[in-house]
């Protein structure tokens, strides 16, 4: 089954339930889906386009997240750690920090970088770990690696 597909039967699914904040999210991914089928790239999403949009959506909703928290809006900041609850439930699993450190370090020693060779290295790490690591944590650990 698709990405779409088990969106598409969790909304059914939600609808049945009567569950309104899971259903507002997932209806947010199939407009976000939808967008991207019709504006954007004027194809059928795949299953890795879905999983773009989903990082999309939840990179969004951390930043709302953020900006509400220092606005002193906790009600606001809340309601969109729920909704991000949600979409972490489709979108891939991330590697953790430690797992990004051994990537960066195989490919520090790969191209034999210094300090200076920041931007080759996270162009390659960034290339190698495609949709499965956050670009600030990367961007952390390959600073930490090469000072």
């Amino acid at each position: 089954m698709s990405i779409k597909e088990k969106i598409l039967n969790d909304m059914k699914e939600a609808m049945r339930n009567k569950d309104e904040i899971r259903l507002r999210v997932i209806r947010a991914i199939k407009t976000a889906i939808g967008y991207f089928e019709v504006e954007g790239e004027k194809r059928e999403a795949t299953d890795e386009d879905v999983q773009k949009i989903i990082l999309k959506e939840i990179k969004k909703r951390q930043e709302s997240v953020e900006a509400y928290r220092q606005a002193g809006r906790e009600d606001l900041a809340k309601a969109e750690e729920e909704e991000l609850k949600i979409l972490e439930e489709y979108a891939p699993k991330m590697l953790s920090r430690e797992e990004v450190a051994a990537v960066v370090k195989n490919v520090i020693v790969e191209l034999g970088a210094t300090q200076k060779d920041f931007g080759r290295v996270m162009k390659e790490v960034m290339t190698r770990l495609k949709g499965t690591a956050d670009g600030k944590v990367v961007n952390e650990v390959v600073k930490e690696l090469l000072k």
